[in-house]
């Protein structure tokens, strides 16, 4: 069956079986190594990706339900030459250790700032409970999104603020 994704701003038009799980037509398919599989399941957070603006956990979310859609993966949140505000922050707090899980608890930021600029900790605490780390770094992953938050120079998508 031949889909119509978007995925980062660019339209690819896929022959595919409409119940493969998105997870494994941005890997595979598209060649888009940033989103991690994890547990299969839906439950680690790991393969998170934006569907319309919203976070899904791709492993569990067939293809089918993204056609026609607005697909962001982690590497269209930013680039190497301009990193968004929360990967620059990822690395001033030294958030990664295996960096497994590192593309979805980002992505899940990118969202709760994207709808929230300003949220309290319990809120930040809150956003991110459904993204599991394996290596514990919560109270890294938590600073950062707080950085970010506390540059009110910068506004979630990288631009200047006015």
């Amino acid at each position: 069956m031949a889909l119509n994704l978007t995925v980062n701003g660019e339209h690819k038009t896929l022959e595919i079986d409409p119940d493969t799980p998105l997870l494994w037509v941005i890997r595979d398919e598209l060649g888009l190594k940033g989103t991690k599989f994890g547990c299969g399941a839906g439950l680690c957070g790991a393969c998170t990706v934006h569907l319309e603006g919203q976070p899904v956990r791709s492993c569990s979310t067939p293809v089918e339900m993204a056609s026609g859609k607005s697909i962001t993966t982690i590497e269209g949140l930013g680039s190497p030459g301009r990193l968004h505000p929360l990967q620059k922050a990822w690395i001033e707090h030294g958030v990664p250790q295996c960096g497994y899980c590192q593309s979805g608890q980002i992505m899940s930021a990118a969202h709760l700032l994207d709808y929230n600029p300003t949220p309290a900790r319990d809120e930040i605490v809150a956003a991110m409970s459904g993204n599991l780390c394996r290596c514990g770094t919560y109270s890294r992953i938590i600073a950062a999104v707080e950085s970010v938050v506390a540059d009110t120079d910068v506004t979630v998508s990288g631009q200047k603020g006015a």
